[in-house]
């Protein structure tokens, strides 16, 4: 495949990806990976690295914008961060297994993930309303944190999708946060988890070196729109924004099932 080809696809990639990042904190990886995997033939396990890697910077910004609003909490999150970030390992390792039995399983998985979180924001939306802190007591959060991060840091490290959504749901519906909270410490989390799963999948499988014009472009991308993304997105109101990620989600996985699975 031609290296225009790559780049195009890679930049559109970025596109969504952005777009999904800066309008709701959604992960990255969530539109790279699958993209990467049915238009490109990237093997899966590299595909979701790339995503990862593209989730970096993305993440990393907005939770410096964050922390300037001191809307980021890691004194009550610090136990949910260390089990996100361990079981993001753990995940890249189960991951490599899966892709030695059939890569056919995690292009699957990355594919669908983004068509269900598309659907979920057109007929699901997130409640945007303020949350009202909970009295949580330190030994039922640690233990919320606990499982809270198990099912964050696999589904970031096996996957590379849908860590962000999760981690927002679960922050502000099972940890208590307030909405701005929420945001703000899962994009500060997420940052180090895509960094870890990043990696952790490069450090496993390597193949790099390979894809390093995809990666680059990826990055750049993904930085730029999120960028953009967020501008946009502190001047609409909530609603449309749900709408537009939700339309933007739900277009690119019909696309990639119909490209991967019907054409």
């Amino acid at each position: 495949m031609s290296l225009t080809v790559q780049i195009i696809v890679c930049v559109l990639a970025g596109l969504g990806a952005g777009l999904g990042t800066g309008f709701a904190g959604m992960s990255a990886a969530a539109v790279i990976g699958p993209m990467l995997i049915v238009f490109l033939n990237v093997p899966a396990y590299t595909a979701v690295g790339i995503a990862l890697a593209s989730d970096v910077l993305a993440s990393g910004v907005s939770a410096i914008v964050y922390a300037r609003h001191k809307n980021i909490d890691v004194k009550r999150s610090w136990v949910l961060m260390v089990t996100v970030l361990a079981m993001t390992v753990a995940g890249c390792f189960i991951a490599y297994f899966v892709k030695q039995r059939s890569e056919a399983t995690m292009s699957g998985l990355s594919i669908f993930a983004m068509l269900f979180l598309g659907i979920r924001f057109l007929f699901f939306p997130p409640d945007n309303s303020k949350e009202k802190m909970l009295n949580i007591s330190g030994k039922s959060r640690a233990i919320r944190s606990i499982l809270s991060g198990l099912v964050i840091g696999f589904i970031c490290g096996f996957m590379g999708a849908g860590g962000g959504i999760m981690m927002l749901l679960l922050l502000t519906g099972v940890l208590g946060y307030e909405l701005k909270s929420a945001v703000g410490t899962s994009v500060f989390i997420m940052t180090f988890t895509a960094l870890t799963g990043a990696i952790g999948h490069f450090a496993i499988d390597g193949g790099l070196q390979e894809y390093w014009v995809m990666l680059v472009t990826c990055i750049i991308a993904t930085l730029v729109f999120a960028q953009i993304a967020s501008y946009i997105a502190n001047r609409i109101k909530h609603k449309y924004l749900n709408l537009v990620v939700g339309i933007l989600l739900t277009g690119l996985g019909i696309a990639t099932i119909i490209v991967q699975y019907i054409a």
